[in-house]
């Protein structure tokens, strides 16, 4: 993947500035567009990462119960306004033999979500890659977010969340199993 062109955001930014009647030589506007590119290198550093490089602590194990991690802060770039959705993720999977190390199910959300999307594709990405490459017997992922591009222009709904799941194996084919990963995404929640 090609590395991230900053003199170009940076024309670019100089061009927007210019085009809504600002003076991009005006002491607080001299050093915004470096500081924008900067920052698009920063938000989207996924699109430089494969996912693949947080598989190195899968452990072998018998552990034959649900594996949830709830409540995993993101944030993303909606591919159609260019601005930052935020939400919480929670993923869950039934292991067929392996486990993965905590820490790496935050850094996969990261790496799918640091990078241009919409919420629903982040979604299906992160269920689909941990079905890929964990291969347990089932994956579940929520997601819930708020989008900027809602909530401060367009309807202007502070407030609104959207949420998403993503359902694989045993958790879309069974609905016991469905409620219940469902469930404990939830519990305690009010």
């Amino acid at each position: 993947m090609k590395e991230v062109d900053l003199k170009r955001i940076e024309k670019a930014v100089l061009e927007i500035l210019e085009a809504v009647g600002e003076d991009p030589n005006r002491e607080g506007l001299k050093d915004t567009p470096a500081r924008v590119g900067r920052m698009y290198a920063e938000l989207l550093d996924g699109m430089r990462h494969n996912p693949s490089e947080h598989l190195s602590s899968i452990f072998h194990e018998t552990y034959d119960e649900i594996v949830l991690l709830r409540d995993i802060p993101f944030y993303s770039i909606c591919e159609h306004h260019m601005m930052p959705f935020i939400g919480t993720a929670h993923l869950a999977y039934l292991p067929d033999g392996k486990v993965l190390g905590v820490s790496k199910l935050a850094r996969i959300v990261d790496a799918f979500a640091r990078r241009l999307q919409v919420q629903e594709r982040l979604t299906g990405q992160i269920a689909d890659f941990l079905m890929t490459n964990l291969k347990p017997k089932g994956v579940a992922v929520v997601i819930e977010a708020s989008h900027s591009c809602m909530t401060i222009r367009g309807i202007k709904k502070p407030g609104a969340a959207m949420v998403t799941s993503a359902l694989r194996g045993i958790f879309k084919k069974d609905p016991r199993s469905r409620s219940e990963v469902l469930t404990l995404m939830h519990v305690d929640r009010v």
